[in-house]
């Protein structure tokens, strides 16, 4: 899988019906971060992303591009 993080969060998100305010809290992130992310202006670290994993069981490798598989 080839892919931007930004699409990847945006393609999770729209397959999953979350906001990104659900999304955020759910990670323990602002909004605005999350907003960050879809605009390309930054990407999660380590910590962030392995919450990500563990909110929503869903292996880093799929957040990372690296895979098409939740």
């Amino acid at each position: 899988m080839e892919g931007s993080f930004a699409k990847i969060l945006e393609d999770f998100l729209s397959e999953n019906n979350f906001s990104r305010s659900e999304f955020a809290r759910k990670i323990g992130v602002r909004p605005s971060q999350v907003s960050e992310w879809l605009h390309c202006k930054a990407k999660p670290g380590y910590d962030t992303l392995k919450a990500m994993s563990k909110a929503f069981n869903v292996s880093a490798d799929y957040f990372l591009g690296l895979t098409d598989e939740y």
